[in-house]
């Protein structure tokens, strides 16, 4: 073995010691945490979202920093960071203060510590009850999203956990002035700061770090693109809940109403593109492709989307002559990309069993949606698509925790453990059992 290679082992393990040592005083500080009240939190929270106010210029001006940057050498690309990832990593004064809010929100939601799931009594006496509790120590890694370091902090608190963050180097100076204010109003407020910290001085050797500190960790949460997702699914010790990488779809059955399907699929694929519950395919059924689809790509063509059509609605489409329309045909990659960008690939389909069997075949299992009146056929979709969330009439872009009522989200889980689909207060808890006995042994 080379001194190089030496030296980079002894780096890799002094990264791992220290990212433990972290957890492990994160662990003492959650500690001081969980046996806080429901009341001294909510006051916490509010005093953190008033912070984030009062100090929003602080962070939008690191923010305005870490956006020149990306701009202009982010993600390696000959042009910067695309314009979507870039709308993600924005966060000026309002996206603050929107943030802030967020938290006071938390603020208000029933605290999940301590209620009881179920109970009952045993023939000889002895009282069973199971009741919710902290998870412990969370790891969170991201990227661009430095909205996500005020959610993970504000439901962390409520529900009594701790957590390592693991923010990415595009929005470094953002995550790093915010987690100074949430750190100076834990010191002020009698907490320790190691309750709400972060990794990213370690660059990525620190996430590496955080994937191998089994026993210092208790569960790791990445969030980001699919890429992120499944580095860390396949190389962590750590327990981990895979969140969603969106290959979202939008099927239009026969029966949908063509007038409302047009703004539903707008909305759901240009209202923000650079989110995982952006719509990325759309799917329509044959019996109403030739009059359906030509509305359909001149709405999205005035909506600068460049589509990436099947030979049958390729040939739709193409027939339409719709002015500005940006046609290419799709490949097989096509069909399981997750664009995050204005464009979409769009298939005709003979039946709704076919529409269902390519959704389940290329979904991330995230959010699918139906346009259809029969109500049959809305049983079938609902009943058989095999993802977290299926929307009815209605935009892919309402799977979110702050729509669902959950306050802040931490992230949509696409997997089939305790938590599927938006992860609120509840998903970040787990549970223990309590059994109230008055002598009884066991024969």
């Amino acid at each position: 073995m080379t001194n190089p290679q030496i030296q980079a082992n002894a780096m890799e393990i002094d990264v791992l010691n220290e990212v433990c040592a972290k957890a492990d005083a994160a662990r003492i500080a959650q500690a001081q945490l969980a046996q806080t009240n429901t009341q001294r939190k909510n006051e916490l929270l509010n005093v953190i979202a008033d912070a984030l106010d009062s100090r929003s210029g602080e962070i939008a001006a690191a923010n305005a920093i870490d956006m020149q940057e990306a701009a202009e050498h982010g993600e390696a690309a000959e042009h910067g960071m695309d314009a979507g990832k870039l709308d993600r990593l924005k966060f000026d004064v309002s996206r603050v203060n929107a943030a802030a809010q967020g938290v006071r929100h938390v603020a208000t939601l029933p605290d999940p510590i301590g209620e009881i799931v179920r109970g009952y009594h045993l023939d000889n006496g002895l009282r069973l009850e199971q009741a919710r509790v902290p998870i412990g120590v969370l790891g969170m890694i991201y990227e661009a999203r430095p909205n996500v370091t005020v959610d993970v902090a504000s439901l962390c608190i409520k529900s009594g956990n701790a957590v390592l963050l693991r923010g990415g180097h595009a929005a470094e100076r953002t995550n790093a002035a915010t987690l100074g204010i949430i750190a100076d109003v834990l010191r002020e407020c009698g907490y320790d700061p190691a309750l709400i910290a972060s990794v990213d001085e370690y660059g990525r050797q620190g996430a590496t770090a955080m994937m191998q500190a089994q026993g210092h960790i208790d569960l790791l949460i990445p969030r980001g693109g699919a890429g992120l997702i499944q580095a860390v699914v396949q190389n962590s010790k750590v327990p981990v809940i895979e969140t969603g990488a969106g290959n979202v779809h939008i099927y239009v059955d026969q029966t949908g109403d063509q007038n409302k399907a047009i703004p539903i699929i707008l909305n759901a694929k240009t209202q923000r593109v650079g989110v995982c519950n952006a719509t990325e395919k759309l799917l329509v059924h044959q019996d109403i492709a030739e009059t359906f689809l030509p509305q359909a790509a001149a709405a999205l063509a005035a909506a600068n989307v460049e589509m990436h059509a099947d030979e049958r609605a390729y040939a739709i489409i193409d027939k339409a002559g719709i002015d500005g329309v940006e046609l290419m045909h799709a490949t097989d990659e096509d069909w399981d990309t997750e664009y995050l960008a204005l464009k979409i690939g769009i298939k005709v389909v003979d039946s709704l069993n076919e529409a269902i069997e390519h959704i389940n075949r290329h979904s991330t299992g995230h959010t699918e949606s139906i346009i259809a009146e029969d109500y049959s056929a809305i049983e079938e979709f609902t009943s058989r698509i095999d993802s977290a969330v299926v929307m009815v009439n209605a935009s892919t872009r309402f799977t979110d925790g702050g729509v669902f009522g959950f306050g802040a989200e931490l992230g949509i889980s696409t997997q089939k453990m305790h938590a599927r689909g938006p992860m609120g207060l509840r998903e970040m808890t787990t549970t223990k059992w309590i059994g109230y006995g008055t002598g009884q042994v066991r024969a």
